[in-house]
């Protein structure tokens, strides 16, 4: 069945990283649980530490985060 769209505008950014942390999302990658490539893994990995600041108050959210 294919994916739904996503409602949620997104915006592209590039990150540059090491072999190890490459490997490693690929490794979760391959777990079948952090997405279909090492993009998505990424993506999650940093929408879930933000998500985990944000409510240990960390940081704080400033300004509407959803523009």
């Amino acid at each position: 069945m294919p994916k739904s769209k996503n409602d949620i505008s997104t915006v592209k950014i590039t990150i540059s990283t090491t072999n190890s942390v490459q490997n490693l999302l690929t490794e979760l990658v391959d777990t079948g649980m952090f997405g279909k490539n090492t993009a998505e893994a990424a993506e999650q990995l940093v929408r879930r530490s933000l998500e985990n600041l944000l409510n240990d108050n960390t940081i704080i959210k400033w300004k509407d985060s959803t523009k």
